[in-house]
């Protein structure tokens, strides 16, 4: 059997390692996990009970165009219903747009460290993928902007940036966006953008009035906590929503997945609670990284990379041998870092207390964060 020869040399994304498996692996009894960026308070009462509720109607199809989740998600966001297209998490969301838009010797701008699934899609459509290095951490416009020729079909920012937790802000946005020309489609990725109420981060909402070269993309994984069920959407103008839509396969969402969901959205007071806990996480990490004598990028998500100046790899397999599960830096691109999320106040004193031990074992090296 012969694949499509642009694809032999691919990777197989690798998530963060599952808890079972460690435990087995390891022998351990406790084992935390912070590589995923799931939100460790777990969902909504009211996701529960929808999802309970539903499993009387696991004999029948789901409705392929979500209709109730719709209705309720544009209400929420004070968008139109035909604005909204839903995907198997955002990244199948990911996966349509580069089926929709791109053919071979087609052009994509991204960063060089960002989320692998715009790189993957991207390729396997054949199209050329142009990577622009960040700066100091976070997406350089500047020099995204510099790359768009004539073959340019697609811009990702992710916003915050994954893996390193840096946003751009809105100035920078609103200046970005009106220097890029309209038949090219920007794709700001929001999937962290629960945690950010800020005037530095970016109105996608409005942007999005202004722009019809702009596309929104957000989950219901990370602060919603509903990662297992595969459920997130885009919000764009309705002619781009409409061409997407065109490759969607049917039935792509649950019932469960559309249900919980739907009683999320009602629930934003449990949302407004995991924002506070996660802000009171952030600052408490922010402290230890610096008493630790570390340094790391502020982080604007769920989750903190932090430069431990040491070989990542070592330091990930130390804090496995302790039961926490973080990501290596060595395969995000930061041979000397490690991306934690953040957890409880419980979860993230134990990781502290294992980081804390693991550097007086592992001598500090010189290499490059």
């Amino acid at each position: 059997m012969k694949p499509k020869s642009n694809i032999m040399h691919l990777p197989v994304y690798q998530p963060g390692k599952p808890i079972e498996e460690v435990k087995k692996e390891l022998g351990l009894s406790t084992v935390t996990k912070l590589a995923s960026n799931e939100n460790p308070f777990g969902c909504s009462p009211l996701a529960k009970k929808a999802m309970l509720d539903e499993i009387e109607q696991a004999s029948l199809y789901p409705d392929g165009g979500s209709v109730q989740l719709r209705e309720t998600l544009a209400a929420h966001l004070g968008v139109d219903e035909n604005q909204l297209i839903f995907g198997a998490g955002s990244d199948e969301v990911i996966l349509m747009l580069a089926r929709a838009f791109l053919v071979s010797g087609d052009e994509t701008i991204m960063a060089d460290r960002t989320f692998p699934q715009y790189k993957h899609n991207a390729e396997i459509e054949n199209a050329v993928c142009v990577e622009v290095p960040l700066l100091n951490g976070k997406h350089d416009l500047d020099a995204m902007l510099e790359k768009i020729t004539s073959k340019t079909k697609i811009i990702w920012v992710c916003n915050p940036n994954n893996p390193t937790g840096t946003i751009v802000t809105h100035r920078e946005m609103t200046a970005f966006m009106a220097k890029v020309p309209k038949d090219i489609l920007v794709v700001l990725d929001e999937a962290y953008c629960e945690y950010n109420d800020g005037e530095e981060y970016p109105d996608g909402i409005q942007l999005l009035k202004e722009h019809v070269n702009l596309l929104l993309l957000r989950t219901f994984s990370k602060i919603y906590g509903l990662a297992s069920l595969r459920i997130g959407y885009g919000i764009g103008h309705p002619e781009v929503v409409h061409t997407i839509n065109q490759v969607r396969e049917p039935f792509n969402t649950t019932r469960m997945a559309q249900a919980a969901a739907k009683a999320a959205i009602q629930d934003q007071a449990f949302i407004e609670t995991c924002k506070q806990h996660n802000r009171q996480g952030i600052a408490y990490l922010t402290q230890e990284v610096k008493r630790l004598g570390l340094d790391s990028f502020p982080a604007y998500g769920n989750f903190m990379m932090i430069h431990v100046n040491r070989p990542a790899q070592d330091v990930f397999q130390a804090l496995l041998q302790k039961g926490y599960i973080v990501r290596s830096g060595a395969s995000l691109g930061f041979p000397a870092s490690i991306r934690v999320t953040i957890g409880s106040q419980e979860q993230n004193e134990g990781f502290v207390q294992a980081l804390e031990e693991i550097l007086a074992v592992i001598p500090e090296a010189e290499m490059a964060t």
